[in-house]
């Protein structure tokens, strides 16, 4: 009895270390992307040229939607690619238009990240350009004569990468 007894606790023994040995595969996460950017200022930007008095603030984003790196090329992972683009910004801050040059002639693949890019930053918002005019009263005191807000633009670099399925998406703002 105590020989099978024995036997038996040996058996379910092997039985779970067999089953131990034996690896059942993972199945990996789903192909992902993300996204960055940088701002550059291209050559012969065109700047707004302040009068004496004048002082401009705001123009700096506050809310900013990541491109998704378009799903149907994780598959074939294409080298990385750069998507530089104009952000034109209207005088309530919002992007009303997203200008990427060469667009004509870039092919489905090129297309596809301009559109991610196009999707995402149409959903940036920016806090408006605003210029005031100062000036003195007869005391020396400064005050704001009148201000406004100004549409204006800026140029961003956005970068897609992807790594054995996985992606990563950077934009970057043009500097001065």
């Amino acid at each position: 009895m105590i020989r099978f007894a024995r036997r038996l606790s040996l058996a379910v023994l092997a039985a779970s270390l067999a089953g131990c040995a034996s690896t059942s595969r993972i199945a990996p996460p789903p192909p992902s992307g993300d996204a960055s950017w940088r701002m550059v200022a291209p050559p012969g930007t065109v700047r707004y040229q302040l009068a004496m008095g004048e002082v401009s603030s705001g123009a700096t984003p506050f809310r900013r939607v990541k491109p998704a790196y378009p799903p149907g090329l994780l598959a074939i992972c294409p080298p990385p690619q750069e998507v530089p683009a104009l952000l034109i910004i209207d005088d309530q801050g919002a992007v009303a238009e997203v200008r990427v040059s060469g667009e004509r002639q870039a092919d489905a693949s090129r297309h596809a990240f301009i559109d991610a890019v196009r999707a995402a930053a149409r959903q940036w918002q920016f806090q408006p350009l605003s210029i005031s005019r100062w000036a003195a009263d007869a005391e020396g005191n400064s005050h704001v004569v009148d201000s406004g807000t100004r549409p204006f633009s800026l140029t961003y670099v956005f970068r897609f990468e992807c790594h054995a399925g996985q992606s990563t998406v950077s934009a970057a703002a043009a500097q001065p």
